[in-house]
């Protein structure tokens, strides 16, 4: 389904997007993938040049998103291994928790940074090769981006301003054949949360509080997502754009009972 296609993973060395990249590796893709940790980058490589078809290895790149330059060197590396760019995945992103009280002013950059600015300079960059292919941009945002939630104030923010900018692109773009969309997941057994400043306890007791807040009664998996994110990368949904799909069990549309 992919194959000859050259697909770009930012944030693939955990979660999300480490699945992502195993599942464009199954359907034949060219591999880019970025993260910051080189030994998770490495290890999912490898699953990768394992899974994939024609055993292609993927490139790896070690990048922040909130460096100019990293950001950029992704776009030339990219380009000069492989000199074109079909997909874009931007699934890179932080989670701190805060509210109007307590998050610093150091805490909102950090956020707005990682999940706003580095896609933004990053799709800039990746845009005229993505028109050259005729490819699409799929963003990871969060439920976070449709819905409000208490005590993660600047994540919140974040992510609905990563949804404009889904929504806005895929207008810009629409007339020279990219699309772009977003998937919107709930709570994903992922880790993301004890990143976020959570402890094992917390975690736990907050992964059974989800039976309350989704709709389907669980969190959701890593490989609920990625399925979600090849779906809209790939010409079973070529006449989506603009889109942000919650994969949330349903969690954008419960209300507080």
């Amino acid at each position: 389904m992919f194959t000859d296609k050259v697909v770009l993973i930012t944030g693939a060395s955990s979660g999300i997007g480490s699945e992502t990249a195993i599942e464009f590796s199954k359907l034949g893709a060219k591999l880019v993938i970025t993260g910051r940790n080189k030994v998770n980058l490495d290890n999912v490589a490898k699953l990768c040049q394992e899974i994939s078809p024609q055993k292609l290895e993927p490139l790896t790149i070690i990048a922040d998103m909130n460096s100019e330059n990293d950001v950029a060197n992704i776009i030339n590396k990219t380009i000069s291994q492989f000199t074109k760019l079909d997909v874009l995945v931007n699934n890179a992103g932080v989670l701190e928790s805060g509210t109007i009280e307590s998050t610093s002013l150091e805490q909102y950059d950090r956020v707005m940074n990682t999940n706003v600015r580095g896609p933004y300079y990053l799709t800039m960059l990746a845009t005229p090769y993505l028109i050259e292919s005729r490819g699409n941009i799929v963003n990871v945002s969060s439920v976070t981006g449709m819905r409000s939630f208490p005590n993660v104030l600047a994540y919140c923010m974040s992510k609905s301003a990563l949804d404009q900018f889904t929504r806005c692109v895929a207008l810009e773009l629409g007339q020279k054949g990219v699309r772009v969309n977003a998937v919107n997941p709930g709570v994903i057994t992922t880790g993301l949360h004890k990143k976020g400043g959570m402890n094992t306890e917390e975690y736990e007791a907050f992964l059974k509080k989800c039976a309350e807040t989704h709709a389907l009664g669980r969190p959701g998996d890593a490989k609920e997502v990625s399925s979600v994110i090849v779906f809209l990368a790939s010409d079973a949904a070529s006449n989506i754009t603009g889109a942000t799909l919650p994969v949330d069990g349903g969690r954008h549309a419960m209300c507080p009972r």
